[in-house]
């Protein structure tokens, strides 16, 4: 029990270091609050005046009653604004900056940590999970000073007041400490069950809307819908038992203060004889007032645990290596010499290699393409020289230097890998024609670029032609010519083509035939449709597959 409070208080601690840039708006917030919550101890203060003068019949205090008592309402409000709209600030400064640092993170992770990682959970975190730990970073702590100084301020008057008396919430202590360390416990079980539900129906979401084509077309619908229908049904499982605990601690939370206050009542009655029937009065008001801080206390302890949870999976990713580089060479701009040496690789956690004895050598600005059926090991051949997977038995050589030497950024500035899954970022055509590292390009190049590839005609059709947001306007052949611009615009560079259409291959330099991780034939395309191979095969199965022209 120790070791998971202490390691709770270190997440806590570590998340507080997310306020230390925003201090001073902190600083003015928590004065605010400060403010607030001396009111209150004032109020019962203020009533305690107000019998004993109407009592005395004193008139001329009278008069100035109503002024302290508006004075103390301004008061108030002002700390409240203080308190809340300076706190908001912090808070709408914190969730941007753990965002972008997510989110900045996930542009630095191995390759294999996507593969092992459910992309719905990734999103979950930036979406949800960052959320929850501003909960506990900022509002959580907005309720604890708050309505912790509150309380503070009137059992200071209370004790003040009657110390003998007011022993009775020391006594009462212990309970409340054992029940909230238990509910805390229980909040914190659970809110990892729900954030793992989130995770996995934002994940079938995002399948769904990514693949509905794939569903429907094979029919899919009602195994989808099963698929969120238990996701959905566990969240709201949980949920429910999270709103269970949380209306159970807060009820009983407030009998035993109930019965606590009881009690100090029945004291009073006996011990204040001597007292003014103000101070009587005042005192019983301050008591009174004492539960709804406390019960604002036990809520802000679940949006606490909910956030420590949220904050452990978030520093999860936080912590984990970006991708190795220990690579020291550059170079502005490669000749383009790629060579394979005897390569084989095994990817973790599997029996059987996925690549075996790979060799081949493409001469520079020459493009390769790279057959075979799925699992042949195109893509992992492919992810290797981009470095996304680091190998270790063989030898890839560009210009003559092992890959491994390069630095990364420099490495992928030097190689185009183009592939039939056209993926189209959320930006203008323009932007997607010139991405990541060829960013930045003359308008005129990315227009010739277009020109080039036949695209500009339909592109100068859009409502704002190359300004045009591509996912929006563009259907699939469009995208097509989209992909042909980019290819063009990376001409003269080694170019590797994973070819599903073997029909968009046939000028390519070289092809490289693939099965079960081996290179079977190698050539170019007339050479293999004459060697009668396995190339020719997969050739002749997709003409035969082309569909007849219908008559009109």
């Amino acid at each position: 029990m120790k070791k998971e409070l202490s390691g709770n208080a270190k997440i806590y601690k570590r998340l507080l270091t997310y306020l230390a840039p925003h201090r001073a708006l902190f600083i003015v917030s928590i004065f605010g609050f400060l403010i607030y919550s001396a009111t209150q101890p004032l109020f019962a203060a203020l009533i305690k005046n107000i019998i004993n003068t109407l009592q005395g019949h004193s008139r001329e205090k009278m008069y100035l009653l109503p002024i302290w008592f508006s004075g103390l309402i301004v008061v108030r409000s002002i700390g409240a604004f203080l308190g809340n709209y300076f706190l908001a600030k912090v808070s709408c400064n914190v969730v941007h900056h753990l965002r972008c640092e997510i989110f900045n993170k996930y542009t630095e992770l191995p390759t294999v940590y996507f593969d092992d990682n459910n992309s719905g959970h990734m999103i979950s975190r930036i979406t949800n999970n960052v959320g929850q730990v501003t909960n506990a970073a900022t509002d959580a702590i907005r309720t604890f000073v708050r309505e912790g100084l509150t309380a503070v301020g009137l059992l200071a008057y209370l004790f003040y007041s009657n110390w003998q008396l007011s022993l009775v919430f020391v006594c009462i202590t212990p309970i409340i400490a054992v029940l909230v360390v238990y509910v805390s416990k229980r909040l914190r079980i659970i809110s990892k069950r729900i954030q793992d539900s989130i995770g996995d129906i934002t994940h079938i979401t995002s399948e769904l809307v990514g693949g509905y084509r794939v569903v429907r077309s094979y029919g899919g619908e009602e195994y989808e819908k099963k698929r969120f229908l238990d996701s959905s049904l566990f969240n709201r499982q949980q949920s429910l038992k999270l709103s269970t605990t949380i209306s159970i601690h807060t009820p009983v939370l407030q009998i035993i203060i109930a019965i606590a206050l009881s009690g100090l009542m029945y004291m009073a009655l006996f011990f204040m004889e001597q007292s003014s029937t103000g101070a009587f009065v005042g005192y019983l008001t301050a008591a009174f007032l004492l539960p709804r801080p406390i019960r604002q206390l036990s809520d802000a302890n679940s949006d606490i645990q909910k956030g420590i949870v949220a904050a452990e999976s978030l520093f999860e990713i936080l912590d984990e290596k970006g991708e190795i580089d220990e690579g020291d060479y550059e170079v502005e701009r490669c000749v383009g010499t790629l060579e394979f040496k005897n390569l084989t690789f095994q990817y973790e956690g599997t029996h059987e290699p996925a690549l075996i004895d790979i060799s081949f050598k493409a001469e520079a600005g020459q493009t390769i393409a790279l057959v075979g059926a799925s699992g042949s090991g195109k893509s992992t051949l492919v992810s290797l020289v981009s470095r996304f997977y680091n190998h270790n038995k063989g030898e890839i050589l560009l210009d003559g230097v092992e890959i491994s030497h390069y630095k990364l950024a420099n490495l992928r500035k030097q190689i185009a890998l183009v592939n039939q899954q056209v993926t189209l970022f959320n930006d203008t055509v323009f932007d997607n024609i010139a991405y990541g590292a060829l960013a930045g390009s003359s308008r005129e190049a990315v227009i010739a670029a277009a020109i080039d590839a036949y695209a500009m005609e339909f592109i100068s059709n859009m409502e704002f032609g190359l300004d045009t947001e591509a996912t929006s306007a563009l259907d699939t052949e469009s995208e097509r010519y989209i992909q042909v611009a980019l290819q063009k615009f990376m001409s003269n560079r080694t170019t590797l083509v994973i070819a599903h259409r073997l029909s968009t291959i046939e000028n390519a330099d070289i092809i490289l035939v693939m099965e079960q991780g081996r290179i079977v034939e190698r050539g170019s395309h007339h050479a293999l449709i004459e060697k009668k191979g396995v190339y020719a095969r997969l050739h002749a199965i997709q003409f035969k597959e082309q569909p007849e022209p219908a008559d009109l």
